[in-house]
C-alpha cells in the first residue's frame, strides 16, 4: 500500500465496523503515545515486555505491520496499519485469533485490504467523494433521532452539461460537494442522490441551526469559484425540513417536496416555516408558531386554549421575557399576541424594540387590551401592530383575525421570496451577459476571462477599503457591486482597434499608441449608443469607466486630461486595478513582474499618478492582494 491513508473520524469508525467483520477486534491507538509506552495488543493483555512492536513498527514506516504471537496457548495474527485521521496519526490494529486451517499471510492481510477498499468504493461516490445512494438505503434509512433533512440541487446543471460538456458539468458537482463539506460537521452526512440532487442529513442540530446552515451553505456556493470555468456563477435550490420522530424516509420525502418548490425560483432555500404544501394532510402540516404576552395567567391560558387546535403556543408573562423569546424563535414567530400593561416592559416597550431590531417587518402583532382607549389603539398602530383586540374575547372572532394576519404576513413573505428571486435572476443574467462580451473583448486583444476577473476582484477589495478609509465618495454597497460590474466592460473599445496593434510583441510607435489609446472613445461611444439605457445606473458607470479608466490624478492621462476628482471615482478605482494587473501579467510585449515590485512601482509614482486614498487602500491590502492572486 503506497502512500497515507487519510480519513476523518467518522470514517475511521465506519472502516473499523467493517473491519470487526472479519477480526475478533480493531482498535485505535493514538499515535502521539507509540514512544511513550508499548500499546499494542499483546502488552495490553499480558505483563510483558514487546519485543517487535507491530504498532511502533507501522508507526514508524508508515507501512503496514503484521507479526504472530502465542499468548497464554493461544495464536493471534496481529496487523497494523498507519492512518491519520483528522490530520493527527494513528494506528489501526486488527486482531484474529488463530485456529487450524486460518492463517493468513501478508499476501491474505493485503488482499483483506482490498476487499475493504472495494467495500468503500460501494459507499463513496468516486466524482465527488460524497456518500453514494447504497449508502443512504444501507445504513441512513433506517436513521432515527432528530436531525435537519435537506435536499440541494444545483441549478442549472444540465445546461452548464450541454454547453461545457460533461468536463464543465463535472466541475460544477465537484465545486459544489467542496463547499458544502467544507461547511458541515464531520459528523454530517452527504448523499449524491441523483445526478445533481445530493441528501444532507444533520444529526441532533435545533431548527435554527439548521435553517441558518442551509442559508450559509446556500449563500457560499453562489460564491463559489469552478475552477477553469471562472465564468459560471452557481447556485442551489435547497429543501429543509426536521426530523423529530418517525421515519427519516417521510422527512426526506417532504424535503424533496419543499427542494422542488425552492427550484422553481432558484437560488432559494425553502423551510417548513416558509412554505406550506397543499397536498400535506392537516395533521402533517407545521402549525404556525404564537407567542402569547400576557401578565395575566388566566387570560393567557383562555388564549392558549382558542388557538391551540391549529397553532403552536410559546407564552411570556411580561416584556423582558416576550423580548428574550423574539430574539431566540426570530421569524419561526408567526405571531405575537400583546398585552399592553405589564410589568418590567410594557407592551409599547416592546413594540418599540421590534422596531429598533426590525422584527416588525417580518412578525406581526395584535394587541390585546381591557381598554378601547383611542389613544391606546392609535398608538399600537403608530408602532407598526398589525391588529387590536378588547376583552372579553370572542372565541371565533379571535380565531379568524388571528388566522387572516397569519395568512396575509405569509402571502408577504411568499411575495418577497418571489420578487427576490427575480431580482437575483435578472442580476444573474445582467452578469452573464457583461462576462460573454468581456470574453468576446479579450478574445480579440489576446487577454484571457482571467484579466477580467481580476479587474473585478480588485476593483471589490479597493472599493471596500475606500469606504473605510473614508466616507467622501459616499459609495453604498450597490454603488460598489455596480462599479465591480461595469469593470468587466472597461476594454470594450479595443473591439475597434487593429489587431495587429493591439497583440504587437514590441513597443507601440507614437501613431501606434494613438490609435490604441482611442479604445476609450470608442468604448464610451458603444455605451452612449443604447439610446433607451442611458438613464440605467449601471450604462452610467460603464460610461465613465470605459472612457476615462486610463485618465490620471495630475491630468497627465487621456483622452479628456481630467485632474483629481474630476475623474469619476468608478474610473480611478478601474484604472488602478487595471495597471496593478497589467504590471503582475505576462502580455505579448512583456514579462511579468511580481506582487512586491507591481506595488513599489505604482507607489512611488512610475506607473502615474493615482488619488492618495486609493493608494493608502491599496497600500494597507496588498497582502489580501498577494493572497487572492495566489489562488488564482
Amino acid at each position: 500500500m503506497n502512500g497515507v491513508e487519510k480519513m476523518t473520524m467518522q470514517q475511521a469508525k465506519e472502516e473499523m465496523a467493517c473491519l470487526k467483520k472479519i477480526f475478533n477486534d480493531v482498535r485505535l491507538i493514538d499515535g502521539g503515545h507509540i514512544k511513550e509506552k508499548c500499546h499494542c495488543f499483546q502488552c495490553e493483555n499480558q505483563s510483558i515486555n514487546c519485543s517487535g512492536c507491530t504498532a511502533e513498527k507501522a508507526y514508524t514506516t508508515h507501512q503496514p505491520a503484521i507479526k504472530f504471537e502465542f499468548i497464554n496457548g493461544e495464536a493471534y495474527q496481529i496487523n497494523a496499519r498507519y492512518v491519520e485521521i483528522d490530520g493527527n496519526p494513528y494506528i489501526m490494529e486488527m486482531i484474529r485469533k488463530l485456529d487450524d486451517g486460518m492463517l493468513i499471510d501478508v499476501e491474505g492481510f493485503e488482499d483483506v485490504i482490498k476487499k475493504f477498499s472495494l467495500h468503500k468504493s460501494m459507499y463513496y461516490d468516486p466524482l465527488t467523494g460524497a456518500y453514494n445512494r447504497r449508502y443512504w438505503e444501507d445504513q441512513i434509512s433506517h436513521y432515527h433521532g432528530t436531525a435537519g433533512v435537506a435536499f440541494i440541487d444545483i441549478d442549472d446543471l444540465k445546461l452548464y452539461n450541454d454547453t461545457l460538456g460533461h468536463r464543465g458539468g463535472d466541475a460544477c458537482l465537484q465545486a459544489v460537494v467542496r463547499t458544502i463539506l467544507q461547511n458541515i460537521r464531520k459528523s454530517d452526512y452527504l448523499i449524491r442522490y441523483g445526478g445533481d440532487e445530493f441528501l444532507l442529513l444533520l444529526p441532533n442540530v435545533s431548527a435554527s441551526i439548521f435553517a441558518a446552515k442551509l442559508r450559509t451553505i446556500q449563500e457560499r456556493i453562489s460564491t463559489t469559484i469552478v475552477p477553469d470555468y471562472e465564468n459560471i456563477k452557481l447556485s442551489v435550490s435547497i429543501g429543509g425540513a426536521m426530523l423529530y420522530e418517525g421515519n427519516v424516509k417521510d422527512v426526506v420525502a417532504h424535503a424533496d417536496k419543499l427542494m422542488y418548490y425552492a427550484k422553481s425560483y432558484k437560488n432559494t432555500v425553502a423551510m417548513e416555516e416558509d412554505v406550506e404544501l397543499e397536498d400535506r394532510p392537516p395533521e402533517k402540516r407545521v402549525r404556525p408558531l404564537v407567542l402569547i404576552v400576557d401578565d395575566n395567567e388566566m387570560n393567557r391560558d383562555i388564549l392558549s386554549e382558542m388557538l391551540t387546535r391549529d397553532y403552536r403556543i410559546i407564552e411570556a408573562e411580561d416584556g423582558e421575557k416576550a423580548i428574550s423569546l423574539l430574539a431566540q424563535y426570530g421569524t419561526q414567530i408567526s405571531l405575537v399576541l400583546l398585552d399592553i400593561v405589564m410589568p418590567k416592559k410594557d407592551g409599547f416597550e416592546v413594540l418599540a424594540k421590534m422596531n429598533q431590531e426590525h422584527w416588525i417587518d417580518d412578525i406581526p402583532v395584535m394587541m390585546i387590551s381591557s381598554a378601547d382607549s383611542i389613544q391606546f389603539i392609535r398608538k399600537s398602530y403608530e408602532y407598526g401592530a398589525s391588529d387590536y383586540i378588547s376583552r372579553p374575547f370572542d372565541i371565533n372572532t379571535v380565531r379568524q383575525r388571528v388566522f387572516n394576519i397569519i395568512k396575509l404576513f405569509t402571502k408577504q413573505r411568499r411575495l418577497s421570496q418571489i420578487v427576490t428571486a427575480q431580482i437575483h435572476e435578472k442580476e444573474k443574467n445582467n452578469d452573464m451577459m457583461i462576462s460573454i462580451l468581456s470574453q468576446a473583448i479579450g478574445y480579440k486583444s489576446g487577454e484571457t476571462g482571467v484579466h477580467i476577473r481580476h479587474i473585478n476582484k480588485l476593483t471589490e477589495l479597493l472599493l471596500g477599503q475606500l469606504s473605510k478609509i473614508t466616507s467622501q465618495y459616499k459609495l453604498t454597497w450597490n454603488d460598489q457591486s455596480l462599479i465591480a460590474t461595469a469593470s468587466a466592460l472597461h476594454d470594450i473599445g479595443k473591439i475597434g482597434i487593429d489587431e495587429k496593434i493591439l497583440n504587437k510583441p514590441g513597443k507601440l510607435t507614437k501613431e501606434e499608441f494613438d490609435i490604441m489609446k482611442t479604445h476609450t472613445i470608442i468604448g464610451a461611444d458603444i455605451i452612449k449608443s443604447l439610446d433607451k439605457y442611458q438613464d440605467n445606473k449601471l450604462v452610467k458607470i460603464s460610461y465613465e469607466i470605459c472612457r476615462w479608466h486610463h485618465e490620471r490624478w495630475d491630468g497627465k492621462g487621456y483622452p479628456d486630461g481630467l485632474v483629481g476628482d474630476a475623474i469619476p471615482i468608478s474610473a480611478q478605482v478601474v484604472a488602478l486595478a487595471d495597471v496593478y494587473d497589467a504590471l503582475v501579467s505576462k502580455r505579448c510585449y512583456k514579462d511579468a513582474f511580481t506582487h512586491d515590485k507591481a506595488i513599489e512601482m505604482i507607489l512611488n509614482g512610475e506607473c502615474g499618478t493615482f488619488n492618495p486614498l486609493l493608494l493608502q487602500g491599496l497600500k494597507e491590502i496588498q497582502s489580501i492582494i498577494r493572497t487572492e492572486y495566489q489562488k488564482w
